[in-house]
């Protein structure tokens, strides 16, 4: 079986998939096009899969990509395939959860306008300003991987955790309720954070428009650590400026990179990361281990790990 790595992986995560059997072989391409020169040959693609890699695909099964969202890649043409593609879903919530807490922890502790203002004539004005997380409401848009690590850590900080999904999905203990997405304004309304949690698909891509921000209290704070196209980028930069919400964390931006002369950068309520949730060391290990137990999975005949629906795009 030949595995087409089409992503870099260091000398011992090679060595670990090649383990998984005599009959594997992978192709390291040295150029992108000695990736197209090979591609009839390859069933399996371990990374990204562009439009040329995917027309001279003659044999190829599945595809495993390196992150959590796909929307980058679901052409017309692989979407409607029978090609199953898997994603990183089930092993980047932690980090990404962590971060979104690092980012609201900046707002609510004052250590934003610390960082922003390093004087100590600024100690009570951040006090007077700051949060407890205790007893305050989290609304988590979409309850993966990426949501339900975030409701876990949120719960020990005594929030109270609710939620919508699209789909019917098992609650975790931290998780008050999950609603559907007909009840989306319903949670803007109560929550005093709202985190988005949840792919880009045509359904969610600005979301978060004007009424959407409408709905939510004018003390809430927006954390973002998925999609910056999730957010209408009008909408947010009117409701920061009218005081529609009281601020926002946002490691992804719906234009990216971000111009430096972008008025977000300058708002004394908003944090911004350059996309670096994603950041981890133990990332490579958790993805080639999923890539293993779907490599013998796939071998065995048995059905894969966080396959992705490809109509759906999550």
């Amino acid at each position: 079986m030949k595995i087409l790595l089409n992503d870099r992986l260091d000398p011992r995560h090679q060595e670990q998939i090649l383990a998984v059997s005599d009959d594997v072989e992978l192709v390291v391409p040295e150029s992108k096009e000695e990736a197209l020169e090979g591609m009839p040959e390859i069933e399996v693609v371990f990374g990204g899969l562009n439009r040329d890699l995917f027309r001279r695909a003659e044999r190829l099964r599945w595809v495993q990509t390196w992150g959590a969202g796909v929307d980058g890649m679901l052409t017309p043409e692989f979407a409607n395939s029978e090609i199953i593609l898997t994603s990183a879903k089930g092993t980047v919530g932690v980090h990404l959860a962590e971060h979104a807490m690092a980012l609201l922890l900046g707002l609510t502790r004052g250590i934003a306008w610390a960082v922003r203002k390093p004087s100590w004539d600024q100690r009570m004005p951040i006090r007077m300003a700051s949060w407890e997380l205790i007893d305050r409401t989290m609304g988590i848009v979409g309850l993966g991987g990426t949501g339900r690590d975030l409701a876990v850590r949120a719960g020990a900080f005594g929030m109270k955790i609710m939620a919508v999904d699209p789909e019917d999905v098992d609650l975790p203990d931290a998780v008050d309720s999950c609603w559907k997405m007909d009840r989306f304004h319903d949670l803007l309304e109560v929550s005093d954070v709202v985190a988005i949690c949840c792919p880009r698909t045509p359904e969610t891509e600005g979301m978060f428009d004007r009424e959407a921000f409408r709905r939510m209290q004018k003390h809430a704070l927006l954390i973002n650590v998925t999609r910056g196209k999730i957010v209408d980028e009008a909408s947010l930069l009117e409701a920061l400026e009218a005081g529609e919400i009281a601020g926002a964390g946002l490691d992804v931006v719906p234009q990216e990179p971000l111009p430096e002369d972008h008025p977000l950068w300058k708002m004394e309520n908003v944090i911004i990361t350059p996309h670096t949730a994603g950041g981890s060391p133990n990332r490579q290990d958790r993805i080639v281990g999923l890539f293993c137990d779907n490599l013998k999975r796939l071998m065995a005949g048995e059905p894969l790990l966080s396959v992705i629906d490809k109509q759906k795009g999550y």
